[in-house]
């Protein structure tokens, strides 16, 4: 299964998500591509030093991260997209249209993933079910009351407290999506 994490510039939230979930999975990991992108990346650029530390804090390893230019054939391959905010999944759905079923904010899916009920995913055996299923069932799952919650704000160039808060924001929701992910494995 291909997951893809992406935000603006592939500098701080979705290497760290990649990273994180790539973690989070553990043993299982080997089962997933996990990558990232960003709708304004420059290729090649290393991780934010802010987001590296926050990274490797919460078990990812960021070293070898390069910043990429997402691109339709990126989104278009991807079996989930999560997103740092709305506004980047609209930008995977206008390069790929399939992937609306497939793309969420991390926030969102992970929202969607807690308010099931315990029979909403009975029969779904493999992570691409597991992402048809909360796709299909997304809309019954009452959405924040306030939209921009299941947005994640940037930190580029911000402080190291903002660093650390969006990075545990991003680890709560991905220790709910790698727990479902296993699950189905």
């Amino acid at each position: 299964m291909r997951v893809l994490f992406v935000c603006s510039g592939n500098l701080c939230r979705s290497p760290l998500g990649a990273q994180v979930l790539t973690s989070r999975l553990g043993r299982d990991a080997p089962a997933f591509t996990v990558e990232s992108a960003g709708t304004i990346a420059q290729d090649g650029a290393p991780m934010d030093e802010l987001a590296a530390a926050q990274s490797a804090r919460l078990g990812g390893s960021p070293v070898s991260h390069r910043s990429r230019y997402l691109t339709s054939s990126i989104a278009a391959a991807a079996d989930l997209v999560l997103t740092a905010e709305r506004s980047h999944r609209a930008a995977v759905v206008s390069l790929a249209p399939r992937a609306v079923k497939r793309a969420f904010t991390i926030k969102q899916f992970a929202r969607v993933l807690e308010g099931l009920e315990p029979g909403d995913l009975s029969g779904v055996r493999t992570p691409e079910e597991l992402v048809e299923r909360v796709a299909r069932l997304r809309g019954t799952v009452p959405p924040p009351a306030d939209p921009a919650d299941d947005d994640i704000d940037d930190p580029y160039r911000r402080s190291e407290a903002t660093h650390v808060r969006v990075a545990d924001e991003i680890d709560a929701a991905l220790v709910v999506i790698a727990d479902a992910l296993r699950a189905v494995r």
